[in-house]
């Protein structure tokens, strides 16, 4: 029967994460740091929002790109953040980061193309190149402070790249790109003319100074991305935005029709309550992560472990000290069978992987305190 399925589909594998954190979930009185999600309740008056939207029958398709209001208020609120001037007709609501993600590459992806990952990265994207018969190209960020540089880019770009995609605040590392760095990639992509795929899921949860998007810069080549799911600990509601040029977006809409028709009618109207009256809604979460991230680099770095301190989002993605004999898998498994603390594997993101983990700081401060108790006894045999 397996010779009946898509090759290509039989090629790609469920993400290291899920794998992992399914293998240790089964495992009592677990800490787990493992899923990137806030530990946040979704806003009280966005939940009131979706109550009144069910309530008042709210519950039939919505336009392929959104309703109008949403569309409204999404480019109100992005050009108030970001100064980013997309039009309704140039913003689509997608059910989440990862379907826009998925949109945008079956928009623009030819079989053959290569597109540039700064590696380590979210594993969600490979797989949809992979599906797409075009080519991941990784780019080794890991002597440059996890940061993709200009001269790297340019390096790495080839008659057949079509795209770049930049995360930042960056899954798994936390790090971002400042002012100076953004405009030294985007003189790059302008001279070159390839795609840029700005995934900016994690803006609103940038600690120091305020996020910029490239599309400032360079936006006739960029796609952004971004959504609701960290800004305003929405993950379940799965409210993504993919903006671009009309250009683009007019081709984009058609992928996520024929995909899924549209973003959940309640979801949107609990979307629209976000942005309209929770523009400041993140700021209570991004002060209590970068305190949360303060206080677990303190402990991790005294256990010995290296580490680039995050500009944003909820991660460490931390190096082994030299005294671990393992691979970052089975210490991680080792971690969690006797330390009951789970992490992620390096692995699961990047192929230099082997010797880093990832650990989210998306849990409660008693939690976090408690972990690093757990991690400090386990780690004294390596002293």
């Amino acid at each position: 029967m397996s010779k009946q399925l898509r090759q290509s589909v039989q090629e790609i594998e469920i993400s290291g994460i899920r794998k992992f954190n399914t293998r240790v979930a089964g495992i009592p009185d677990m800490i787990k740091l493992t899923l990137g999600e806030p530990d946040f309740p979704t806003p009280m008056h966005v939940k009131q929002a979706a109550i009144e939207a069910i309530n008042n029958d709210f519950t039939n398709y919505t336009p392929n790109a959104g309703t109008p209001e949403l569309l409204q208020a999404a480019s109100a609120y992005f050009h108030d953040k970001y100064d980013l001037s997309y039009s309704t007709n140039e913003i689509i609501v997608t059910v989440g980061a990862t379907e826009a993600i998925n949109v945008a590459l079956q928009t623009i992806l030819e079989a053959g193309d290569e597109v540039l990952l700064p590696d380590p990265i979210y594993p969600g994207y490979e797989p949809l190149i992979h599906l797409m018969e075009a080519k991941a190209i990784k780019i080794d960020t890991t002597e440059t402070a996890f940061k993709l540089t200009a001269e790297q880019l340019r390096a790495s770009i080839t008659p057949k790249t079509k795209a770049l995609i930049l995360p930042y605040p960056s899954n798994p590392t936390g790090v971002t790109l400042t002012l100076e760095e953004l405009e030294q990639i985007a003189e790059v992509v302008r001279e070159t003319g390839i795609f840029v795929i700005a995934d900016e899921i994690y803006s609103e949860l940038t600690f120091f100074g305020t996020h910029t998007s490239i599309a400032t810069m360079i936006r006739e080549q960029t796609i952004v991305i971004n959504g609701l799911s960290k800004s305003h600990a929405m993950i379940g509601w799965r409210i993504g935005f993919l903006m671009a040029p009309e250009a683009i977006t007019s081709q984009m809409i058609k992928v996520h029709q024929y995909s899924v028709t549209c973003a959940s009618s309640i979801s949107q109207k609990a979307a629209e309550e976000a942005l309209v009256h929770g523009k400041d809604d993140a700021v209570q979460m991004r002060t209590e992560y970068n305190t949360r991230a303060g206080f677990v680099q303190d402990r991790l770095t005294k256990m010995g472990f290296s580490i680039i301190e995050p500009d944003g989002a909820f991660y460490f993605f931390a190096k082994l000290p030299d005294s671990v004999p393992q691979n970052s898998f089975d210490w991680a498994i080792e971690l969690a069978e006797v330390a009951k603390v789970a992490v992620v594997p390096g692995s699961s993101f990047s192929e230099k992987g082997d010797r880093y983990f990832r650990l989210s700081f998306a849990a409660s401060f008693s939690q976090l305190a408690e972990a690093m108790d757990r991690m400090h006894t386990f780690m004294e045999k390596y002293a």
